[in-house]
């Protein structure tokens, strides 16, 4: 059995993670509006009632615009077999930084889940500069 590098291990990690933010929202629009209409293609103006559940739909879009990004810088790494230690690290942190910011963004936490993004995107632009040394 091959070894998984440790990027693209994070970087699975963080698709699951985003792949499963959709559930509890989903969860609430059953509870209010019953199941089969919530399992409809969602309408414009049937958005939850629920104020976390908005927060979680945003947080969600957040983390899918994020991935766009995050996810071509790692397998970039990938083929261009650039893994260290750094790009590990940052990796994991990002992963870190992408759970926080959706936790904190439907608790309505303002300036951490701000601090949460940012942390992300250093994250980001990091492995995109170690990227570029290494062309």
């Amino acid at each position: 059995m091959q070894q998984t590098n440790t990027e693209i291990f994070w970087l699975m990690l963080t698709i699951m993670m985003t792949a499963l933010f959709w559930v509890p929202y989903i969860i609430n629009r059953m509870r209010e509006q019953g199941p089969w209409p919530a399992l409809r293609n969602p309408q414009p103006d049937t958005q939850p009632e629920a104020a976390w559940a908005k927060r979680m739909m945003k947080a969600h879009e957040n983390a899918i615009e994020n991935i766009a990004i995050f996810a071509p810088l790692v397998i970039i790494i990938e083929v261009q077999n650039i893994h260290s230690e750094l790009t590990a690290t940052l990796c994991a942190v990002y992963f870190v930084s992408r759970l926080s910011h959706f936790i904190l963004y439907v608790m309505k936490v303002p300036f951490l889940r701000t601090v949460a993004f940012f942390i992300g995107f250093l994250c980001q632009f990091s492995l995109g500069i170690t990227i570029l040394n290494a062309v």
